[in-house]
């Protein structure tokens, strides 16, 4: 015999420990994915809370663009800042004591009337309406020539037939117009059932510029990346982790095996 030792001396686990780091890297990374996703989530519904009011359309009165029991998000605005083809909620005692919803179609110092030619006359201008149903007359009676008064709105319901709305208040103290302070929100979108945003009235566009669009895609963009965010974080610490020790073992017995 030589005398001489036959024992090897094992090389340092190097790999585990990097598969412990690599497993700890992917838990912060988990762990900031929630965090972010959280703020997220919960400033999306902060800031829609603070925006838009959700409001139930009892009536027909404003089909087929909202239908009787529809849910919408309307965002709270000020009256000055209503444009016509704006289906805005108001609430004017005269009308009723509750909210309703309903389209304007002409505000102070305009004049309309209704229907030389089967549509709806704004300053003389024949107003394309593609939100009426098919085939639907701008309105079932006539209506005489209105100026609107300053500072006041004209509206009507989409359904023209038998929507109760400022034709049905002509001989009223104020011709059937409605002040603009008692706006209290303008509808942007029909979220129950979800037939989505309110389209552009662009038949008003001729006689001057339409409301923008509230920020209601930006809101839901802003809940659905955090919910992502979170779920994704959350499944991710624990896979991570998993994957970890896997090839932490596998480096184990791979040494071993030499």
């Amino acid at each position: 015999m030589s005398g001489q030792s036959t024992t090897r001396t094992v090389p340092g686990n190097g790999g585990s420990g990097a598969a412990r780091a690599a497993g700890r890297a992917g838990q912060r990374l988990s762990g900031l994915a929630v965090a972010l996703g959280t703020v997220l989530f919960l400033g999306g519904f902060a800031w829609g809370a603070v925006l838009y009011r959700p409001y139930t359309v009892p009536t027909p009165s404003m089909e087929p663009t909202i239908g009787a029991g529809d849910r919408v998000l309307a965002e709270r605005i000020d009256g000055g800042d209503v444009r016509r083809g704006d289906v805005v909620v108001f609430t004017d005692t005269t009308w009723s004591d509750l909210p309703m919803v309903k389209r304007v179609v002409a505000v102070g110092g305009d004049t309309v009337s209704c229907c030389q030619d089967g549509k709806l006359k704004v300053n003389g201008e024949e107003i394309d309406e593609p939100y009426l149903a098919e085939g639907t007359a701008a309105e079932s009676g006539a209506i005489p020539e209105v100026t609107v008064p300053k500072g006041r709105l004209f509206l009507l319901g989409d359904e023209r037939s038998g929507s109760l709305d400022s034709t049905a208040h002509l001989t009223d103290a104020a011709g059937g117009t409605v002040s603009r302070g008692a706006v209290q929100a303008r509808v942007d979108a029909v979220v129950w059932p979800m037939n989505g945003m309110i389209e552009a009235p662009t038949g008003f566009e001729q006689l001057g510029a339409l409301s923008s669009p509230g920020p209601l895609r930006t809101v839901v963009a802003l809940v659905i990346a955090g919910a992502v965010l979170v779920l994704g974080g959350a499944a991710y610490g624990p896979l991570a982790q998993r994957a970890g020790a896997s090839r932490g073992r596998a480096d184990a017995r791979a040494v071993d095996a030499r």
